[in-house]
């Protein structure tokens, strides 16, 4: 019998997340035999929307329709999902805020193994899962077993996995609204306040020169300054630049800043851990600049240079206006 693997899906403003094609890829490499079936919550036409879309790359969609749903609510997803999952179903959810809110409990209440922020999955031995992780920064890889016989919750980091556009065979949408239940929780949404612009909204810029405490000082950030100019970049940062004040919060890249979907991603000093990668969507060229050369992101990088910032970045923007 096959296994069933299920894939939360992401979702706002009536579209899918990038996630939704990463968790595709992750459930065929977990099992290339595996019934893999999308679910979906919220409320609304959007939600059709969004079941209508994941339709297009998985064969099986569920989605569930409720007001409750309106606003996802780890508490509330969690009370509908347990309703409609069966036992021993392993359930992939993207390791992002939500998800991390979202997963362990999930594993708890269906009485699964859990495994978080999984990389990769290095094989398969009956019931036995070896997951791949990263420990102490990304320096190390890490090999976990996880007994999928009584099922799992696995959080995956996004961009991990390449993205599955595979078609399906025309996905069929089955809706399991009926079968959430009472989805009354003590924890309710409220209302999004939003993060305040700065002078640059770099969630629209096309080419940004992002900045990591590989800069080591404040004073050298004009380094970065002169070649995001040259570059006709808007200039970003990881988060230690902005715990140190040297540039202001609306101009940090990560799952605590902001969501960016540039065109090209020039990255200086930065090591690449899922928090920042985790506000980088949209699939951009990806050109890493880091002297330790086991640094995660050149995992994910286009184009990997070994070399200190400090020295490289200023031959590099001379390069670039020798060549204008």
């Amino acid at each position: 019998m096959s296994r069933q693997v299920f894939a939360y899906i992401l979702h706002k403003n009536g579209k899918a997340d990038d996630t939704a094609l990463e968790l595709a890829a992750a459930a065929r490499r977990l099992d290339a035999n595996a019934e893999v079936t999308a679910v979906v919550v919220g409320a609304g036409p959007d939600l059709d929307k969004v079941a209508g879309e994941v339709a297009a790359v998985y064969k099986a969609v569920w989605k569930i329709d409720n007001a409750a749903l309106a606003y996802p609510v780890a508490d509330v997803v969690r009370k509908a999902l347990v309703h409609i999952l069966p036992k021993g179903a392993v359930v992939l959810v993207p390791h992002e805020h939500f998800g991390l809110d979202l997963a362990p409990g999930l594993s708890i209440k269906l009485d699964a193994a859990y495994v978080a922020d999984a990389l990769d999955f290095a094989g398969m031995d009956g019931d036995s899962l070896t997951v791949v992780r990263q420990e102490f920064s990304g320096m190390v890889s890490t090999h976990v077993a996880c007994d999928l016989a009584s099922g799992a919750v696995i959080t995956l980091r996004p961009g991990a996995f390449q993205p599955d556009e595979t078609p399906a065979a025309g996905g069929t949408v089955t809706d399991k609204s009926g079968d959430a239940g009472d989805l009354s929780v003590g924890r309710r949404y409220l209302e999004t306040v939003a993060a305040e612009v700065g002078d640059v909204d770099i969630t629209k810029s096309e080419i940004l020169v992002s900045v990591g405490r590989g800069i080591e000082e404040q004073d050298n950030l004009e380094i970065v300054k002169d070649l995001a100019k040259a570059m006709g970049a808007d200039l970003s940062c990881s988060r230690p630049i902005v715990d140190a004040k040297w540039l202001e919060k609306s101009r940090q890249v990560g799952t605590s800043g902001q969501t960016v979907s540039p065109k090209v991603y020039l990255a200086c000093g930065i090591s690449g851990s899922f928090q920042h990668m985790g506000g980088i969507k949209g699939a951009p060229f990806i050109i890493a600049i880091n002297k330790n050369p086991k640094a995660p992101i050149f995992q994910v990088a286009d184009v990997g240079v070994v070399a200190n910032i400090l020295e490289f970045l200023p031959e590099l923007t001379e390069a670039i206006e020798g060549a204008k």
